[in-house]
């Protein structure tokens, strides 16, 4: 029973190998954007409720970019495993103009419609003179903020597809780079030091864009300076044609996974807004709980992402049982060790609002919220790697059902009829609406039990090196 389920040292150091990159980048990253967060706190809660609100659409922005590399990610990490550089640059290519399309039209979007969009996050109850301030804030940092929609765009393209090659290092040092330059420039920006004027939420979104510029100068320099490593660069800009039969299997196996990430980040943002008809403190408590929870589920989320390349390479080169095996282990510890991180960040939950500069019911909430995070964190870990372990082989259309499919028929129904239809308090209101997630891990056990993910989805093309 211990075999089945644990692996010896040489697959955990094989996947630690693999993780680590991906956990340190995401955990920086996340953690200045935590440190951002508290920044903006310190200015006031307007400010960081306008950031919060601008935050959410952007959020949704990036899932989409994300559910677009993800989708040809699948047939990257197969084409690799397979030893088909040729496939793995046309997936590039593939990615790189879906994306840039994806980005341009969020831009218009967002120009268009940005403080309508915003508005929906400020209809709770409180003064009217807060919400006002607040979209004003919200509006200032979004229109910044746009400036470095394409450059984060491109980093995804070359990342992805360099872990998908099994190289994390680089994806980290630049993130890392990039991180730190934001966390500097932050705390100059926001408050005007070393002589710069104080801008408050517009530093903290200039911050961010100038450090996702330098992210993309170091990706591009790196994979075209190595290109040797990086066989899928070469020529991979002397046109841009992808052919028609990928095109039609991305679109087959890749689209709903595109689709579902822009459909689920659309669904946590609806849900949120649901949860902001209560009042304006719910937005601000909610934004304290989220960046927190983002700092401290990068266990897990990481783990997801890489059950999804190692189960990927191993579909691709042939290796069914191995990916059966390799799953199951994975899956196993992935839920063991957010048992250990949820109760480190119940802890923390007590005292982690205290630093923000609102109110004390304010405070009060987040620790609730934070609390009740951390307590469904083990559901949320199963959930993630049964979808990255059904992702891998191709299963998109039943990961759709799995995730998006769920927030639009289940969580979202369930607590607006809470929300709208009954006095529930936030708290048992916001508790009853994370343990739906139960039923998530149901559907995955059942989904990967059946082992129909278990597919190699990918016909190579010879080439020589």
């Amino acid at each position: 029973m211990l075999r089945k389920y644990f692996g010896n040292k040489a697959f955990y150091h094989k996947i630690f190998v693999l993780t680590i990159p991906i956990m340190i980048q995401n955990g920086i990253t996340n953690f200045v954007s935590m440190l951002d967060n508290v920044m903006i706190g310190q200015v006031g809660t307007e400010q960081m409720t306008g950031v919060a609100v601008a935050n959410q659409l952007i959020f949704v922005f990036n899932l989409c970019v994300f559910g677009a590399v993800s989708g040809a990610g699948i047939f990257g990490a197969q084409f690799y495993g397979g030893g088909d550089h040729k496939g793995l640059r046309n997936t590039f290519r593939f990615k790189l103009i879906f994306c840039v399309a994806i980005t341009l039209i969020s831009i218009g979007a967002f120009i268009l419609f940005g403080d309508d969009l915003i508005g929906l996050y400020l209809r709770g109850k409180g003064s009217a003179e807060a919400a006002r301030s607040a979209l004003e804030y919200g509006l200032n940092y979004l229109f910044w903020m746009m400036i470095g929609l394409l450059p984060y765009t491109i980093v995804q393209c070359y990342s992805s597809t360099l872990r998908e090659t099994g190289q994390t290092m680089l994806p980290m040092v630049a993130g890392v780079s990039a991180v730190l330059i934001n966390l500097c420039l932050n705390y100059i920006l926001i408050f005007g030091h070393f002589g710069a004027p104080a801008l408050g939420v517009a530093g903290a979104a200039i911050a961010t864009v100038i450090s996702r510029f330098a992210e993309l100068f170091i990706v591009i320099l790196w994979t075209h300076l190595h290109s040797a490593r990086n066989l899928f660069i070469i020529g991979a800009y002397r046109s841009l044609r992808v052919p028609r039969a990928l095109i039609a299997q991305i679109a087959t196996k890749g689209l709903p996974l595109m689709i579902n990430e822009s459909l689920w980040a659309a669904g946590m943002a609806l849900l949120n807004q649901c949860y902001s008809r209560r009042s304006l403190d719910i937005v601000a408590a909610i934004n304290i709980s989220s960046t927190f929870w983002n700092v401290f589920s990068v266990v897990f989320l990481s783990f997801g992402v890489a059950i999804g390349i190692l189960l990927g390479q191993q579909l691709g080169a042939g290796d069914s049982e191995g990916a059966k095996d390799s799953a199951r282990k994975m899956i196993t510890f992935s839920v063991l060790l957010s048992v250990a991180v949820g109760a480190l960040y119940a802890i923390c939950a007590l005292y982690i609002p205290k630093i923000y500069n609102t109110t004390e019911s304010i405070r009060f909430l987040a620790t609730s919220l934070m609390q009740i995070s951390a307590c469904i964190m083990p559901i949320d870990a199963f959930a993630n790697a049964s979808y990255f372990t059904l992702r891998s082989g191709g299963k998109t259309f039943i990961t759709f059902i799995f995730d998006s499919c769920f927030v639009w028929l289940i969580s979202i129904p369930v607590a607006y009829c809470l929300v709208q239809f009954t006095a529930l308090p936030i708290i048992p209101l916001y508790a009853i609406s994370q343990a739906l997630n139960l039923i998530k891990c149901v559907l995955g056990y059942v989904f990967v039990k059946r082992g129909s993910w278990v597919k190699r989805i990918i016909v190579t093309e010879s080439e020589p090196a």
